[in-house]
């Protein structure tokens, strides 16, 4: 197995009024995906490189630690979705 399987991402989350924000960050080189979910259900996916300080960034901006299972859903919504 590579090491890159090994890794154990941290997941975060963080309700506004109409959307949502999912947060993965990769706790070895601070990369990560940054999910938003738009009403409606539309997905946006950003990649992200994260510093050492994020995850005090999160915690000021009121992100608490969510479900891997809610990020992989959101993440693979085009799969299951029937066109």
């Amino acid at each position: 197995m590579a090491k890159k399987d090994a890794i154990v991402y941290k997941y975060f989350k963080r309700v506004f009024d109409d959307y949502q924000v999912l947060v993965a960050v990769n706790p070895i080189d601070y990369s990560g995906i940054e999910l938003i979910i738009h009403p409606g259900d539309k997905v946006e996916k950003t990649d992200m490189q994260f510093d050492e300080d994020i995850y005090e960034d999160l915690e000021v901006d009121e992100f608490v630690e969510s479900s891997p299972l809610e990020f992989q859903l959101y993440m693979k919504k085009d799969f299951f979705e029937r066109k």
